[in-house]
């Protein structure tokens, strides 16, 4: 028997499927739907979280909670970012030096001089995704002097958790919404990391396509 919050949320959802509840609408206070359902504030305020969670609609601090226009879809695929439409991306660059994680995760001296590439997918107000990338200094700069080294292997590491609050505040999404989150690490022939990219994508637009060629000599093995 579905619980009183999965039926607030089914009963809401259809409402907004069905053009009852029009992308951009402010759905009544949340004492006033509580009222409605007869159920305790909690209680729909967790029929509301997994609207959030969805998509479907969106908590404005101060101001309620309303219907989301339909979300951009982003699909990650072989390292890369193709959302299903174009997307304008903000790029922030930061001089630093090595410190905390990014030293394992560079393999690095401490203080190693890095660059930061902070860049941020949106469609007008609307962020999208967020992705800070490092790269050391001196390979950074190899394009003006020398050929910067080839990638020959990345390796990702993916995992779904709960925003931090400043990824839900850059990304204007709720702290209770997972994410998608790859670290993703690049290396050269030699094995030297060259590239380390942190991304965040939000989980109710995002998708995670990974995709697996096998040699011939893998396929008769296998046979």
């Amino acid at each position: 028997m579905p619980s009183l919050r999965d039926t607030i949320a089914a009963d809401l959802r259809t409402q907004i499927t069905a053009g009852h509840l029009q992308a951009g609408a402010r759905l009544p206070s949340e004492p006033r739907l509580a009222a409605q359902y007869k159920v305790s504030t909690p209680t729909l305020r967790n029929a509301l979280a997994l609207l959030q969670a969805e998509g479907l609609i969106e908590k404005i601090h101060g101001k309620g909670n309303f219907v989301r226009h339909p979300l951009r879809r982003l699909t990650y695929t072989d390292g890369r970012l193709t959302p299903d439409t174009d997307l304008h991306i903000t790029i922030r660059t930061t001089n630093l030096r090595a410190g905390g994680d990014l030293i394992p995760l560079l393999k690095v001296p401490s203080r190693t001089p890095l660059t930061e590439f902070l860049c941020l997918t949106h469609q007008g107000e609307r962020s999208h995704s967020l992705a800070r990338i490092y790269v050391p200094r001196d390979l950074e700069s190899a394009g003006l002097t020398r050929p910067r080294p080839e990638r020959a292997e990345s390796r990702e590491v993916v995992t779904a958790r709960l925003p931090t609050l400043e990824e839900a505040s850059t990304l204007r999404i709720s702290t209770t919404l997972a994410v998608l989150a790859i670290t993703r690490v690049s290396a050269d022939i030699t094995g030297r990391v060259i590239e380390a990219a942190r991304l965040i994508l939000p989980g109710d637009r995002a998708e995670a396509l990974f995709t697996t060629h096998h040699t011939i000599e893998e396929m008769r093995t296998e046979g």
